[in-house]
């Protein structure tokens, strides 16, 4: 068994929204994808770091899913900036069941366990110009909330990994919020995406203030799911 992650798979089977026509790595991305996940085994989990899919309702993201319910193991996904098709948990969970898929699980005011890990997290945000002070502030809060919920139903787990969308801290900001929200529960590794193309050169990356940061976006990764523990 192993614990995996990769993010921003931007699966469009559903919408006519492929990300083969930015070029470059993303040409021909589903394929490897599919060839990525052939690593992982049957009882092997692996987080998706949000923007999954196109789709702008879960019926435009159906096939999406169907494509992540075929790829091997367990699934936990979170949301992405571009996750129109979000949805109340237990109306995706119902989507989820009528249509039979049954390997991806929902990270959001929740936790999962890996062993002696708990997964734990949130979309996360990042202070956008085109909102006012107290607009980000708001929705800032709000993913606060959402990530105490997350550590809080981790318990006394030896160990504390948190999986975002947004980075909690780049080159260019650090969500400061979010941050101590980790620091005061002692989380010991942050896993991100949502960095695409020149992006790269912002991510953050190794230990920083006591907290192990990593970088999963799908173009940065080659594609391939990471492997965070075994």
């Amino acid at each position: 068994m192993a614990l995996y992650t990769i993010g921003d798979l931007h699966l469009s089977f559903g919408t006519d929204k492929p990300m083969d026509v930015f070029g470059g790595g993303w040409v021909n991305y589903v394929e490897k994808i599919k060839s990525g996940f052939q690593l992982l085994e049957p009882g092997d989990v692996c987080v998706l770091c949000g923007d999954i899919s196109w789709g702008m309702q879960l019926e435009e993201s159906l096939e999406d899913f169907l494509f992540i319910e075929n790829l091997p193991g367990r699934k936990i996904i979170l949301k992405g900036n571009h996750d129109y098709w979000w949805n109340t948990v237990s109306k995706m969970l119902a989507y989820f069941g009528e249509n039979n898929i049954s390997s991806i699980d929902i990270l959001h005011n929740n936790c999962f366990f890996y062993k002696n890990a708990a997964i734990c997290g949130t979309r996360g945000w990042m202070a956008d110009e085109e909102l006012s002070a107290g607009q980000n502030k708001k929705i800032t809060a709000r993913e606060v909330t959402r990530l105490r919920t997350s550590l809080q139903a981790a318990g006394d787990a030896e160990i504390k990994i948190c999986f975002f969308h947004y980075p909690p801290r780049f080159k260019k900001s650090v969500c400061h919020d979010i941050i101590s929200v980790m620091n005061e529960y002692g989380v010991q590794k942050c896993i991100y995406g949502h960095l695409h193309g020149e992006g790269h050169r912002l991510a953050v990356r190794g230990m920083v203030e006591g907290i192990e940061y990593e970088m999963a976006s799908a173009d940065f990764v080659d594609f391939t799911p990471q492997l965070v523990m075994t």
